[in-house]
């Protein structure tokens, strides 16, 4: 082989390196943040499949409460980052977008916050306006315990309780309407992207907030954005199944 020639050979060699090792590391993600009270303590993070949960690390944060893990993703999906089995939250990190969260280690779900990942900051903001819903349910449960105490007290009429929960009722509605209304909106304004599924899901006091009896159209219009963006993705073509399930389900 002439030098020439081995040195073009080395040229083309060289580039076939480069690209495969471009090729190699374009499916890591990076997943960080700083928990306040975290200092030593654990936090675990799951890949969330469409049929279960993938246990990948415990990581120990550092005595500033900061984290940070880099993993290989083999599909666009979600992360289960937890402190507890109740306490977590759930991130859609991509390629070449560093995922990171501020919050509390001792409340993380409703005092994290998304700083940078696109589609992550779409799921906080989702959370963040179930957490707003949660709160003010749980003010209208305490009223409505309280009245019942001085309904048993004496210090309130069958009549008074009955109009004061008629009351709490409403709100209840009121409350209930808004969160169906923002998660609509949500889907509406992000076909195409994983997070669509997260709202689809979505309750709110254990009951769903798109019922696929009544609102069967959110569903078809979820595939349909996921098949045009992301067609032979896991989580696209299980919930086409369940697309399928779900209309013969209630066809009948």
């Amino acid at each position: 082989m002439s030098k020439k020639s081995f040195i073009s050979f080395f040229c083309i060699l060289w580039v076939a390196l480069l690209s495969f090792s471009a090729c190699g590391s374009k499916d890591e993600i990076t997943i960080e943040g700083t928990l306040e009270n975290g200092a030593g303590k654990i936090i675990y993070i799951e890949e969330m499949s469409p049929t279960d949960r993938i246990f990948i690390d415990s990581i120990k944060l550092d005595k500033k409460g900061h984290f940070k893990v880099n993993c290989q993703m083999p599909y666009r999906t979600f992360y289960n980052l937890h402190v507890s089995e109740a306490d977590y939250v759930v991130l859609l990190p991509q390629q070449g977008e560093p995922v990171n969260i501020t919050g509390n280690y001792d409340s993380l779900s409703n005092s994290y916050k998304v700083l940078t990942g696109y589609d992550s900051q779409l799921l906080w903001q989702l959370q963040d306006y179930s957490n707003t819903g949660a709160r003010q349910l749980r003010e209208i449960v305490a009223t409505d315990q309280k009245n019942r105490e001085l309904l048993n007290n004496g210090e309130l009429s069958d009549a008074e309780f009955n109009r004061e929960h008629a009351i709490t009722d409403s709100i209840f509605l009121s409350i209930f309407s808004d969160q169906q209304r923002y998660v609509a909106h949500f889907i509406e304004d992000n076909l195409g992207s994983l997070a669509t599924l997260i709202a689809l899901y979505k309750p709110f006091n254990n009951m769903p907030l798109v019922d696929p009896k009544n609102s069967f159209e959110f569903y078809e219009g979820v595939l349909a954005g996921l098949e045009e963006s992301m067609p032979d993705n896991p989580h696209t073509l299980n919930f086409k199944n369940t697309v399928e399930r779900t209309r013969f389900t209630y066809a009948q």
